[in-house]
């Protein structure tokens, strides 16, 4: 059954425990910006893992934009969802998806966990930018282009959050989300995603009226839904068993249990559960075979699932496409031109998925709620209508507004207004250029 987790360590030294878990037959390891200080340690890292077990996946966020692992400390080197869906040129976003594939592949990373396959409401709290956007037709057609160019190079995809985290008004980190409105309107781009070939599919620790209490990742009902309904037949991935979506709600081990028993493949164990937590959630799944309570052939089928996804091709990069589609991303009104402007940027509470960024504009002042707001050029928030303490200082007169997020909220008074889609190393520059800056 070990084929079936996919726990994390910490560090850039691959720990015993890990060694002993890949030789009994570990199917996948989760990598995240811990275990990255540059590249060429990465792929000494992944190198290290391989040797251990050479089938293994090895698994990683990095669907561009705000959420990087590779780029953690400066930024990503493409935009995101919400600026290529603005742009919405199909072959930009697939080009970008290569580009992000053959990145990976270089450093011996064969599984991203992208991309966000959900429609988005501007309420929602953790979805947002990584959104190609709120058009279910829109996001289908960008969300099958990443998927061929991600997969182009060699490297499964992972289409998330099903059946569809965008229409909900609650984060899964913190709490157990009620989607809004009818499921169906938020399939589409998993219908697409599936029709494109991609390899796996990740659940969403969510409630749906209608389909009874369970979150989606132990719900037999919408497990079955994705298999019968969408014809998926590859791996199944829960989200991070931690996220209090499911473990406030059903607990660790009782959810790994449980979303193996609904006809879930991989279970992603966290960021913060390590060896203590794969030696509970395996002792729960064996105890759950041995009482008949699971299946043993389904755990087999899952192990076997995992196994059959498989390393392809690599190819060649492209280098610079990722700037070329942050600047057709920018849009602008108003005079932006901001040459030797002071720069505060509205830093808000961190998106757990993407993290606290630490890269910005040069020489930029970080303020955050309740701290003085300095006198400045050019102010930068990040998903303002969000947030009324950046519009009531940011809308200034004489000022530009850089909007790092969704353009929801426009100010009144500022000459200038310039909104990037996302907050990538990239989409920074191309703001900067417009900027003057």
């Amino acid at each position: 059954m070990r084929a079936c987790l996919a726990p994390s360590f910490p560090g850039t030294d691959v720990p015993d425990w890990i060694r002993r878990f890949l030789a009994g037959g570990g199917g996948a390891i989760v990598l995240f910006s811990y275990n990255v200080r540059d590249r060429a340690q990465l792929k000494r890292l992944t190198s290290e893992l391989q040797r251990e077990r050479g089938d293994v996946l090895l698994a990683i966020d990095e669907e561009g934009g705000d959420v990087t692992r590779l780029y953690a400390d400066e930024g990503s080197s493409t935009p995101g969802n919400a600026a290529l869906g603005h742009i919405d040129d199909v072959a930009l976003t697939e080009a970008v998806a290569r580009e992000i594939g053959a990145d990976l592949a270089a450093v011996g990373v064969n599984w991203n966990l992208a991309p966000v396959a959900d429609v988005n409401v501007p309420a929602n709290p953790v979805i947002g930018v990584r959104s190609f956007g709120d058009d279910s037709s829109l996001v289908a057609r960008h969300v099958a282009a990443y998927v061929r160019g991600v997969q182009s190079a060699g490297v499964a995809a992972c289409a998330k959050h099903f059946p569809g985290h965008g229409s909900t008004e609650q984060d899964s980190h913190l709490e157990l989300p009620v989607l809004v409105g009818d499921v169906e309107a938020g399939l589409e781009p998993f219908r697409s995603a599936i029709a494109a070939g991609v390899k796996t599919v990740m659940t969403a620790h969510l409630r749906v009226p209608g389909f009874g209490d369970d979150p989606a990742t132990v719900n037999p009902a919408l497990i079955g839904m994705l298999r019968d309904d969408l014809g998926f037949d590859g791996v199944v991935m829960a989200d991070a068993l931690e996220m209090k979506g499911l473990s406030a709600s059903v607990g660790v081990e009782e959810g790994a249990v449980r979303a193996l028993a609904a006809g879930v493949d991989s279970l992603c164990v966290g960021h913060d559960l390590h060896e203590e937590a794969v030696d509970a959630i395996e002792e729960a799944v064996l105890a759950a075979i041995s009482s008949g309570r699971l299946p043993e052939e389904r755990v087999a089928e899952a192990a076997n699932r995992v196994r059959r996804v498989a390393v392809t091709t690599f190819t060649e990069r492209r280098p610079g496409v990722g700037l070329e589609a942050a600047r057709r991303a920018i849009e602008a009104t108003g005079a932006v031109q901001a040459e030797g402007a002071t720069v505060v940027e509205l830093v808000p509470a961190a998106n757990i998925a993407a993290g606290e960024h630490v890269h910005g504009f040069d020489g930029a002042r970080f303020v955050r709620e309740g701290d003085d707001v300095p006198a400045a050029g050019v102010y930068v928030v990040r998903d303002a209508h969000r947030h009324q303490w950046m519009r009531d200082a940011a809308d200034r007169e004489g000022v530009v507004v850089v909007e790092v997020g969704l353009p929801v909220w426009k100010p009144v008074h500022a000459r200038g207004y310039l909104a990037t889609y996302g907050r990538s190393r990239v989409s920074l520059t191309a703001a900067a250029e417009r900027l003057g800056l």
